[in-house]
């Protein structure tokens, strides 16, 4: 069976460049020739006030459909990597349960099949002590798979949780990755599923990219594409100076995930510009690299 990719990208590019959503959807259609995209909470914080949210989500939708885009997932992004249902204070976590609920919400108007994000981070006193780390963690898990149910209620297909890089951020080894997604599925009102990003470096022992994506491919319907050097996680573009010393290789990545025997994928691009002279007038130019790049494997 032939394999199904889609190339997209997802919109944490964006945060604090090109929040106006009648630029970025320009952007994203006109000078990347992308039409699949990852929205991402930043750029449309649900604890703003409702009415502000509304005028946003309308102008999103409206300039989507203008530009043909088809936004299939929602995830959190840098200003959202935050706690939440790992908070050690209670009524923060039940407020962060709110918020995602109306978060998918919103999504799913845009027309989002799954959302997700990191499974939430640990503070070091709560990690540092073994039983409030599993009452924390466990805690944590009957949120996930309570958001799950309303996720089913809106019509979204499965939620996703990215593995990280350490421990206190949860699913930093393969073996750690599917304890977790069993864990989240026993229970769950829709399935839990992964978004890889090969490009993570999480435990020392499990640095191998390619590993990842043959063992866990499958259960990945959306990629976090980013360049990067062995022990680090850069999210460098896929330009020919960064190709040349990167670890993530086109064809490498396509033929683990044949490996993994999955069906389909997103192959989302997650690529990070530093607000600096050597960087900030770059973004646009390193994105069309990268697509051009990818566009030698992915036609879609």
């Amino acid at each position: 069976m032939t394999l199904d990719l889609k190339l997209g990208i997802n919109m944490g590019f964006a945060n604090n460049k090109y929040p106006e959503p009648e630029v970025w959807t320009r952007i994203v259609a006109e000078e990347m020739g992308l039409r699949y995209v990852q929205f991402v909470a930043d750029l449309l914080n649900v604890f703003l006030p409702d009415d502000i949210v509304e005028e946003q989500t309308e102008r999103i939708i409206e300039n989507a459909d203008k530009y043909g885009l088809h936004i299939t997932s929602s995830f959190l992004s840098s200003y959202t990597r935050v706690n939440h249902f790992m908070h050690p204070d209670p009524k923060q976590r039940k407020l962060w349960l709110n918020w995602f609920k109306k978060f998918a919400s919103i999504s799913a108007r845009m027309g989002a099949r799954r959302t997700g994000g990191h499974p939430g981070i640990l503070t070091f006193n709560d990690y540092d002590d073994s039983v409030r780390r599993e009452e924390r963690t466990s805690e944590g898990i009957k949120y996930w798979q309570e958001l799950s149910w309303h996720c089913r209620d809106i019509g979204m297909t499965d939620l996703i949780f990215e593995p990280m890089s350490i421990p206190r951020e949860f699913a930093n080894t393969v073996e750690e990755t599917r304890e977790l997604l069993a864990r989240l599925n026993d229970g769950a009102g829709i399935p839990f599923k992964l978004c890889l990003d090969p490009g993570h470096a999480p435990h020392p022992n499990d640095r191998d990219p390619y590993r990842w994506i043959r063992e866990l491919g499958s259960e990945s319907p959306i990629i976090h594409l980013q360049q990067t050097e062995a022990g680090h996680s850069r999210h460098w573009p896929f330009t020919k100076a960064y190709n040349d010393i990167g670890i993530i290789h086109a064809d490498k990545v396509i033929e683990a995930l044949e490996q993994s025997g999955a069906k389909e994928a997103e192959l989302i691009f997650e690529i990070y510009h530093k607000e600096a002279w050597s960087s900030e007038f770059s973004i646009i130019p390193d994105h069309q690299e990268s697509v051009a790049y990818w566009r030698q494997y992915v036609k879609q």
